[in-house]
């Protein structure tokens, strides 16, 4: 699916397509793994006579992320290594197909086989031959999609459909997060979702700055005010005709949506800074998400409340040291306006959390302190026991890596402020995650019987590094796939 939305690039991706036989004129994907006596090529319908030694000739081995291509009786095979023979799973499925995908570049057609999984290869397909070229010349256009033909029969048609609604949506994230700032701001933001929202048949409902303003969102307003471009709020709710009311789990998602982030008056350096258009990759995710939701018809209520603000420095910025009231009523006092994120999340997660949902998800680029404690791949997770466990299972299956990680009794004294109910950091080097975590505690509905998650992905988001597998340069699209496995883990699927 194509979705129609002003975002003013976006990406490509090969083109699919299912069919229970091989064009005759198809280069053909085909997986090749390390076996203890050289390589191995695993039973599949699309190899022939001949491929396997032509392999061994070029030095192919099977090491994971290997490609090879060879011609035999006129064919072109592009062979990609899965690793060790007896250690093959989804994941390195996922990667060889993604790494191969990224060499399609000048085929017209190819074909690929599914004897290890629908899913991982459509993904792989999908993600890797994922390409954002953004908004260079019309001269330096991607060359057009290379249309690959999945060859399997139709009773595979559900996985298949499956597997390309989720890594669309993971795609849809991706672009949202590579905008510039410039045309990715709350209010341009705020339509785009509901163009989005509404084509999948969701209910859509954008609040402008005067609503939060009257209704008590201190923390979006907040953040929001340092901006010529005011802060939005959108409600997204996808409401399945299989669910009835009082019957059902429900869900709740929540994720950051900072257009850009300057850090306001605690400036950040200028060093990199336009990394910062990625700071609204979780609200990004939980649109995809919804999306997904809708469209696979996940048989569970689920609203993501989603804010939306650009945190920039002007005499009208809220500075440190100001006392702002979050809704619900609870006050903060701001130490540094680089925290910014925790301040509209908190708002948002204080309105989702009244509506008293089985499950509250939130997700954000939060801290820079869940990459020195994690590494830039894998998403720190914090959380009522039994869902934090379950989403950095979740997303350790899925290929995004996730790790449970404590909230911490003695950052409690850390978190009181003596002029306000609560600070929003404690102004040291020691978990700054978990504070993060700890603060967003306090607007999670958990008095009240509600599960709920905050998935920190502030260096998973965002690959500053070269790509890899099926991932790219720039937005990853983190965690879309962790949490539409949740949500249809929890809606019974």
């Amino acid at each position: 699916m194509t979705f129609t939305c002003a975002l003013p690039a976006r990406g490509t991706t090969a083109a699919l397509t299912l069919a229970d036989s091989t064009p005759l004129q198809a280069a053909r994907l085909i997986p090749v793994a390390a076996g203890q006596d050289g390589v191995e090529l695993p039973v599949t319908a699309l190899t022939a006579d001949g491929v396997l030694d032509a392999l061994a000739k070029v030095g192919a081995k099977g090491a994971a992320s290997e490609l090879h291509r060879v011609v035999v009786g006129g064919t072109l095979f592009i062979a990609y290594g899965l690793g060790a023979a007896d250690e093959v799973d989804e994941e390195s499925v996922r990667r060889g197909v993604g790494t191969a995908a990224r060499s399609l570049s000048g085929l017209e057609e190819v074909a690929v086989s599914t004897e290890f999984g629908m899913g991982p290869i459509v993904e792989g397909l999908l993600l890797g031959s994922y390409s954002y070229q953004g908004l260079k010349s019309a001269e330096e256009d991607a060359p057009a999609p290379v249309a690959v033909t999945v060859v399997a029969g139709e009773e595979e048609r559900a996985a298949f459909d499956r597997a390309r609604i989720i890594a669309e949506s993971v795609n849809l994230a991706r672009d949202l997060v590579n905008t510039p700032a410039n045309y990715l701001y709350p209010e341009a933001y705020a339509e785009i979702m509901r163009e989005v929202g509404e084509q999948v048949r969701l209910s859509v409902e954008v609040f402008d700055e005067q609503y939060l303003e009257d209704h008590g969102f201190g923390g979006i307003t907040a953040v929001g005010k340092g901006s010529a471009r005011p802060p939005r709020l959108v409600h997204l709710s996808w409401a399945p005709s299989t669910a009835q009311d009082g019957e059902a789990a429900s869900a709740a998602l929540v994720g950051k949506g900072i257009t850009f982030d300057t850090g306001g008056i605690s400036l950040k350096p200028g060093a990199h800074m336009e990394d910062m258009i990625s700071d609204m990759g979780g609200s990004a995710a939980q649109l995809a998400s919804i999306v997904a939701a809708a469209r696979l018809e996940l048989a569970m209520p689920i609203d993501a409340w989603l804010p939306l603000a650009e945190n920039m420095p002007s005499g009208s910025a809220t500075r440190p040291g100001d006392v702002i009231t979050h809704y619900g009523g609870l006050t903060s006092e701001i130490l540094n306006t680089d925290a910014e994120g925790r301040l509209v999340l908190a708002d948002a997660m204080a309105r989702a959390a009244e509506d008293k949902p089985t499950y509250l998800i939130e997700t954000a680029t939060l801290t820079g302190a869940q990459m020195v404690a994690l590494g830039t791949r894998t998403a720190g997770v914090m959380g009522t026991e039994e869902l934090r466990d379950r989403i950095a299972e979740n997303g350790r299956a899925v290929g995004e890596p996730a790790w449970s990680m404590p909230l911490l009794e003695e950052q409690e004294a850390q978190l009181k402020s003596p002029i306000a109910d609560i600070r929003n950091t404690h102004n040291a080097r020691t978990g700054g995650m978990l504070f993060a975590g700890l603060y967003l505690s306090k607007f999670s509905g958990e008095d009240n019987g509600t599960q709920w998650a905050h998935i920190d992905v502030a260096g998973p988001a965002f690959n500053t590094d070269s790509p890899f597998g099926y991932t790219p340069k720039r937005a990853t699209g983190a965690p879309v796939r962790t949490i539409v496995e949740t949500l249809t883990q929890l809606a019974g699927e």
